[in-house]
């Protein structure tokens, strides 16, 4: 296969991976409570990533005081607060919602850049922010629902989600401050396993050991830890290696897409035109934000 299609591929479906954390994240929501299962996630991903790194021969990096308080913030932020975050607001929101929602990453980590960073924006950015946030707007506020009985959780969880990927945006953030670079493999490794300690604590006051056995909550933390943790690392790094950072922020548009399509089919919800509606401003904000970075390199080049 041409390296570059192999790049597509591979890229595709990391993020067709990370949009179905989101229909997971349902059955774990239903059956264990978020810092367990998050705990659980890392503690199932951690010992594969140290596997990997032995088996090509990466050593942990040597980090001074500020780096590694700032990989347990990323640790903290991103692998914690995103996963519980998501695992809560899925006992509330529709996957199809939160599809949507998960969607806007790029331009929510542009948002948090410019607010956190005093990043000037150029104008294609700007509007990748509105049209992303006019997409979750539009799927998650229905204002002729708003006397139903189910309005108030639904949007409480839409809340939740919209926090677990301000935390991810956070990650995202986080990583750029550091002083040393630190490899894909390691950093992942290191997220891991900062993660499962941080979620151990917390996980045991919500005394997982005394709930019934929940055979389809463990099976989504499997696939969880195994797929969209450790393979869609593998992909999405393998894939990003194979073609440009602007064809690779493409791919995220398909988070989404995916999402809200695993919904309809796994999970058998009901998609509306509001949701549609709402993936095709999502959709517009990521090619306008990738769009708008090609553009800048070329003139800067």
């Amino acid at each position: 296969m041409n390296s570059r299609y192999a790049g597509y591929l591979f890229c595709a479906l990391a993020m067709i991976g990370v949009g179905s954390t989101v229909v997971v994240s349902k059955p774990i929501a239903a059956g264990l409570p978020p810092f367990s299962a998050t705990a659980l996630r890392f503690a199932i991903a951690f010992p594969l990533f140290v596997l990997a790194m032995r088996w090509r021969g990466v050593r942990w990096p040597r980090l001074d005081r500020r780096d590694t308080l700032l990989v347990i913030a990323q640790a903290g932020a991103g692998s914690v607060g995103y996963t519980v975050l998501l695992i809560s607001g899925m006992k509330l929101a529709s996957a199809a919602d939160a599809g949507v929602i998960a969607g806007t990453l790029p331009a929510v980590s542009a948002g948090v850049a410019v607010l956190a960073l005093g990043e000037r924006p150029a104008p294609a950015l700007l509007g990748a922010i509105v049209l992303a946030t006019a997409g979750v707007l539009v799927c998650t506020v229905r204002p002729d629902e708003f006397t139903a009985p189910h309005t108030d959780s639904s949007l409480a969880g839409n809340a939740l989600v919209f926090l677990a990927i301000v935390c991810e945006a956070l990650f995202i953030l986080l990583n750029r401050k550091l002083r040393t670079a630190v490899a894909p493999l390691p950093l992942s490794a290191s997220m891991c396993g900062i993660g499962f300690a941080v979620a151990l604590v917390p996980a045991c006051f919500e005394t997982p050991w005394m709930l019934p056995l929940d055979a389809g909550a463990l099976g989504g933390v499997l696939y969880y830890a195994l797929v969209p943790t450790v393979a869609g690392f593998v992909l999405w790094y393998a894939g990003a290696a194979r073609i440009s950072g602007a064809e690779a922020g493409l791919m995220t548009a398909l988070v989404p897409v995916s999402a809200v399509a695993m919904a309809a089919t796994v999970l058998h919800e009901p998609v509306s035109a509001a949701q549609l509606a709402g993936v095709a401003c999502v959709l517009g904000a990521v090619l306008l934000a990738t769009f708008g970075q090609m553009c800048r390199r070329t003139r800067v080049a």
